[in-house]
């Protein structure tokens, strides 16, 4: 990992809660990919000062490692058209919230009110949807993804970590929508979509 006196590691280890990591993470601008795509490691976000959300979501789940927590992830899997979406997830007192970078109104933090992953993932359906149609995208959710599974020098690592990108998209998900309901879930309304225009940063 970073050496523990290194300029890196007294910049995160001082992010000591999921609040200062989520203030941190939303500073940063959000990588939109411009000169094709990327997958940058927790030390090239920190050099480069961009991120995109599973850049963010590795980032964040570093600062929680370096505090003693599990650095766990999970991904939001999406109907095709649209795109997945990456939070680290936390617990306090028995209850899990998510830190999240996005650019957009939704979809971002959630703090720790929820008694089960299942629970705090559900607090994201009804913000996963298209602009355009208002149609609602999220299929999923993974199990949580521990980052320890691999090691410790894809955190600083200069190339890109697809492999690492590849089994988080690709994991098992959970369906959140019952068959016999799908036929239910009505469109995200004009009004509402209004919102999802507003970006943080742009291009």
């Amino acid at each position: 990992m970073f050496a523990t006196d290194s300029k890196e590691y007294a910049l995160l280890s001082k992010l000591n809660t999921p609040e200062k990591i989520q203030t941190f993470l939303e500073k940063i601008p959000f990588n939109h990919e411009l000169d094709g795509e990327t997958c940058m490691s927790p030390l090239r976000v920190l050099r480069e000062r961009r991120a995109h959300c599973l850049e963010a979501g590795m980032l964040a789940a570093v600062c929680l490692k370096i505090q003693g927590e599990k650095p766990l992830v999970v991904n939001m899997k999406a109907m095709k058209g649209d795109y997945d979406h990456i939070i680290t997830i936390f617990r306090k007192n028995g209850y899990y919230g998510g830190i999240s970078k996005t650019n957009h109104l939704v979809l971002r933090y959630r703090d720790p009110i929820y008694r089960s992953v299942r629970e705090l993932m559900m607090s994201y359906f009804h913000e996963f949807f298209l602009t355009k149609s208002g149609k609602k995208t999220l299929l999923g959710y993974s199990n949580p993804i521990n980052l320890n599974r691999f090691g410790t020098k894809w955190i600083t690592a200069e190339e890109d970590l697809w492999d690492i990108g590849g089994i988080i998209f690709d994991a098992p998900y959970v369906p959140v929508v019952p068959k016999e309901n799908k036929k239910y879930i009505r469109l995200a309304q004009p009004f509402e979509r209004l919102g999802d225009k507003i970006v943080e940063w742009k291009k």
